[in-house]
Parts: C-alpha cells; sequence; structure tokens
C-alpha cells in the first residue's frame, strides 16, 4: 500500500510540476518584463533559482532522512535518503550549468572560484561521495550508516551557502527577495519565480515520490527469498 501511495503521489505530482514549469516557460518569453541592465540572459534567473532551491531542498531531506536511518536503522528512511540525493544530484546538474551560462553574459566568465560557487560546487561533489561510500564497504549496513553520517555533515554547508554573499566578498548580487525589509524584485518578476520555484518543487517531489517507490521495491525480499529464510530458520 505505501508503495502504491508513493506511486500515485509520484504520477500526479510530476505531471503538475511539468505543467506549472511549461507554463511559466511562456511566462518568460511572453509575459514577465525584461530585466534593464542585464537584458534577456536575466531570465536564466527563473530557472537557475528555483533549480538551487530544489538542490538545496533534496540535500536537506537527505540529512533528515540519513539522521532518522541512523536513530532507528528503518529500511524505509534509507530509501528515502537514496532517491532525494538522487534528485539532488539532478537538480544541482541544472543549477551547475545554468548558472555558469549566466555569469559568462553578467560576468565576463562561466567560472570563479568566488565563495558561493566553491560552496556550492562542493556541496554537489558531497553527495555524489554520498553514493561513492555506500558502494565501496563491503558490509552495506556499515556503508549506508558512513553515508548517512557524510550526508548529515555535508548538510552543514548549505546556510552556509545562503549566507557567503553577506559574509564573504561575492560577484553573486545579494538577496532581492528574502530580506528583512520584503522583496525588492519587480512585482511580475516575483510571481514568475514563486511560479517556478512551485513548478520545480513539484516536480522534484514527483520524482522523488516515484523512486522512493522502485527504491522501496528493490528492497523487498522476494518469494523465493523469504521461503528459503524459512527453511533455514527451520
Amino acid at each position: 500500500m505505501e508503495t502504491q501511495n508513493a506511486r500515485l503521489a509520484g504520477l500526479i505530482m510530476t505531471a503538475a510540476g511539468v505543467a506549472t514549469i511549461l507554463f511559466v516557460h511562456w511566462m518568460v518569453v511572453f509575459w514577465v518584463p525584461t530585466e534593464a541592465v542585464q537584458g534577456i540572459v536575466q531570465r536564466i534567473f527563473y530557472v537557475h533559482v528555483p533549480a538551487a532551491w530544489t538542490t538545496f531542498l533534496a540535500f536537506g531531506m537527505v540529512a533528515l532522512a540519513s539522521a532518522a536511518y541512523l536513530w532507528l536503522e528503518d529500511e524505509r528512511a534509507d530509501s528515502a535518503a537514496v532517491a532525494a540525493a538522487e534528485g539532488g544530484l539532478i537538480f544541482g546538474a541544472i543549477m551547475l550549468t545554468s548558472g555558469p551560462l549566466w555569469g559568462r553574459i553578467a560576468w565576463g566568465t562561466y567560472w570563479t572560484w568566488e565563495p558561493r560557487l566553491t560552496l556550492t560546487l562542493l556541496l554537489w561533489f558531497t553527495y555524489l561521495g554520498y553514493f561513492l561510500i555506500r558502494g565501496s564497504v563491503a558490509d552495506p549496513r556499515k556503508g549506508k550508516r558512513f553515508a548517512a553520517v557524510v550526508a548529515i555533515v555535508g548538510s552543514l554547508n548549505i546556510p552556509l551557502i545562503h549566507v557567503s554573499v553577506t559574509w564573504f566578498r561575492s560577484l553573486h548580487p545579494q538577496p532581492v527577495v528574502i530580506k528583512p525589509e520584503g522583496p525588492t524584485l519587480h512585482p511580475d518578476m516575483l510571481v514568475t519565480l514563486l511560479t517556478s520555484l512551485a513548478g520545480f518543487t513539484m516536480l522534484f517531489l514527483g520524482l522523488f515520490f516515484l523512486r522512493y517507490s522502485i527504491e522501496l521495491l528493490s528492497r523487498r525480499p522476494r518469494s523465493g527469498e523469504v521461503q528459503r529464510a524459512s527453511e533455514v530458520l527451520t
């Protein structure tokens, strides 16, 4: 039942996410105004920022599920961690690809080792290492536990990435949405951004639930294995 519910939720949220993102593309092309300084290249903002948000959401979920696994040793928590980590790597790749494309026009270079970029790349490689550690230990249980620790420690980088533009000298602009005095973004741009954030979030959660249901099925003992186990016990 849990697997069926996860699959159904995944299908619904994935469809809603795809539909919303398609609508966002219409908004970006035909509705939202062009930014006065950067021009049309600023429209990458509506993909890059939601991809970054979704990446941080995914890796935060990995850390929470990993903590639950260390505490309870429940395979469902580890399955959730794996599903979220895979989604985080995918959306992180979108973030790390769209950012340099925007930076090439805005900054004149695809990449520079400024604090936010460096910390974000480190975060992505940390969760790539999450999967490498899982498969590098002969004992699967130890591999899962070691990887869970990596996920929890790696998540501490997320708030540091957020405050890096205010704590250190950075090419990234200051926040225009999450500010004490409120958003300073143009209202139409804010609506487009929030719609894109909703679409990316629904798409990630949909893919997460689908991947989670697959992971649960893959860990379910086959009938032959159950029979052999019962024979051994008897």
